[in-house]
């Protein structure tokens, strides 16, 4: 389980998040919607123990990030926008390597079994990430995600970038990760995408969460005057 309480970040005089209290449990898929500059990254990094709060906590699994950074790692899966591999590797090597730097030691037909999980094509599994789409590099993620058996997905823009075919095999993977019990955290743009996949949805103004809503109360377009209105 993901829970922030009064998580709080100023810069001098600029507050970039104020007082957040959210909380994302077993099988939830919290959809962070906003503007550029409305705290969503902000949040995500501050979960991930990348920037310290001013004032506030963060918790995974009732363990607090602000004083125990490096205990949560192991519980934490974070998949950017454009998810940072190595394209002189194949999906497989990618995989296995930053497989070992979380600990684990799979053989090559576990770490393709994981692969596969996410809808990569077997015959992608030994090329080299250099010639992948973005689609492919972010289900490769995934399937990192997979092999540390992370209970918290911090997902930023993941979609961004992909194609309407490639968006929708990145949801259904969501929504199954979902069905399996992990705590998902994911800002986005999408406003259609959030209310496909996710159960809960947050709206941020200027570092605020200014709506907390359960999705399936909500069509796209009504989300969509919502979040005009909001913003």
């Amino acid at each position: 389980m993901l829970k922030t309480i009064n998580l709080h970040k100023k810069y001098n005089d600029f507050t970039a998040l104020e007082s957040l209290n959210l909380e994302v449990k077993s099988g939830e898929i919290y959809a962070l919607l906003g503007q550029n500059g409305a705290g969503k990254s902000t949040t995500i990094n501050m979960i991930l123990g990348l920037v310290q709060p001013t004032s506030g906590d963060a918790f995974i699994n009732g363990v607090s990030v602000k004083q125990s950074p490096e205990l949560i790692k192991k519980d934490i899966a974070y998949i950017p926008e454009t998810v940072l591999l190595y394209p002189n590797l194949t999906g497989i090597e990618n995989l296995d390597f930053f497989s070992r730097i979380a600990g684990f030691k799979y053989s090559k037909a576990e770490l393709s079994n994981f692969l596969s999980r996410t809808g990569l094509q077997t015959n992608a599994h030994n090329q080299m990430l250099g010639g992948y789409s973005k689609g492919m590099r972010q289900k490769v993620g995934i399937a990192i995600a997979l092999a540390k058996n992370a209970d918290v997905l911090l997902l930023d823009e993941p979609t961004s970038g992909l194609d309407p075919i490639a968006t929708a095999e990145f949801t259904e993977i969501i929504r199954e990760l979902g069905q399996m019990g992990k705590s998902i955290l994911m800002a986005t743009h999408d406003i259609f995408n959030a209310v496909s996949v996710a159960t809960n949805i947050g709206i941020m103004k200027n570092g605020i969460l200014v709506q907390d809503l359960k999705a399936q109360a909500f069509s796209a377009e009504d989300l969509q005057e919502l979040y005009l209105k909001t913003i």
